[in-house]
């Protein structure tokens, strides 16, 4: 596997969980427990992550040879829950038909 494509893999993993930190443990700290740091700090973590992905993506592109689709399919993934675990999979069943 590609190196360009298992770092955006590593990355798109830690962005999925960082979201799925911040919406089911920081978001509910903050509005019910008054503990609006969790999500300072996760939204922190979260947002830099995402920074790292949105170019990542573009680097993939090039490795992979994506189409325009590819590349949507792949930014929309890190929006939507779980998202970019499933887009890992697919990278993953990608690779192993090789």
């Amino acid at each position: 596997m590609n190196n360009t494509v298992r770092v955006f893999r590593t990355i798109a993993i830690a962005e999925g969980i960082s979201f799925l930190t911040l919406l089911l443990i920081a978001m509910p700290l903050k509005y019910f427990a008054n503990m609006p740091e969790a999500v300072k700090i996760t939204g922190w973590i979260h947002g830099a992550l995402f920074m790292l992905y949105i170019p990542f993506v573009f680097l993939v592109k090039r490795a992979l040879r994506w189409s325009w689709l590819n590349v949507f399919v792949a930014l929309a993934a890190s929006v939507l829950p779980f998202g970019t675990f499933v887009l890992d999979k697919k990278l993953i069943q990608h690779h192993s038909g090789e």
